[in-house]
């Protein structure tokens, strides 16, 4: 049974490409998250409406011992399961000038964001190798690739998976592993709720806050044999904002 993984699924950008995966590919959906019960399971239900299997596991990626331990535990669980997808989507914000940033606020960001890539990427790599097929496909932001004042944490985290990715695509390319990024400007969802789209509208070209649909599309592609040789990219998205 083949599947697609996607770290911190259950809401946002990261709902909407699973469901897109399960729509286009008729792939199964594996996705984690990290507390809000209420949103993972009408996501669940959302997926198998959708007439594929899905499981959903709770646990935070920044963990190590607890990314091995629960995925190790899903394999035993379904022995016929072929993740060909990763999405490392899981990520937070926790926004503030750096000269106020205490290392909790540079911390957390950084380990969900970058640590979540490295322990989810590298528990599937090893049987994406031996099966010679895979698309990794890291979501970044416009604030790893320009910077956001206000952000120097998760403009940071996301920079380094910027570089992650492109480093990961040369070591795997021969195995006909994909790895690539998607940055997104600013998509309404949870993480821009609070944001005043009315005014930053203005500095966005194409005039309006992006749909998390369309990030998903744009995912669900290079999840597809249609990128085959595309690797090592970062597309931006994001209405013409910065590219």
């Amino acid at each position: 049974m083949k599947y697609a993984v996607i770290t911190g699924g259950s809401r946002g950008i990261g709902k909407a490409v699973a469901i897109q995966l399960a729509k286009d590919h008729q792939l199964n959906i594996l996705f984690t998250y990290h507390s809000n019960e209420e949103a993972a399971n009408s996501t669940l239900s959302e997926i198998e409406s959708l007439g594929v299997k899905c499981d959903k596991l709770k646990f935070d990626v920044a963990d190590h011992q607890a990314t091995n331990t629960t995925f190790a535990e899903w394999e035993q669980e379904n022995p016929d399961a072929v993740v060909e997808v990763v999405i490392n989507n899981a990520g937070i914000t926790n926004d503030n000038l750096f000269i106020w940033m205490n290392q909790e606020s540079w911390k957390s960001v950084i380990d969900t964001s970058l640590n979540g890539f490295y322990n989810t990427t590298q528990y599937f790599l090893q049987k994406m190798l031996r099966n010679r097929y895979g698309r990794i496909i890291n979501m970044v932001s416009v604030s790893g690739l320009k910077g956001t004042p206000g952000q120097t944490n998760y403009s940071a985290a996301k920079a380094a998976i910027i570089g992650a990715t492109k480093a990961l695509a040369q070591e795997i390319a021969k195995r006909n592993i994909t790895v690539n990024a998607v940055a997104p400007g600013f998509i309404t969802s949870d993480m821009t709720k609070d944001l005043d789209e009315k005014e930053l509208k203005k500095l966005i070209p194409a005039n309006r806050f992006g749909k998390v649909e369309e990030v998903a599309h744009l995912v669900s592609f290079l999840a597809s044999q249609k990128s085959s040789y595309i690797t090592g990219e970062v597309i931006n998205i994001n209405g013409g904002i910065y590219s």
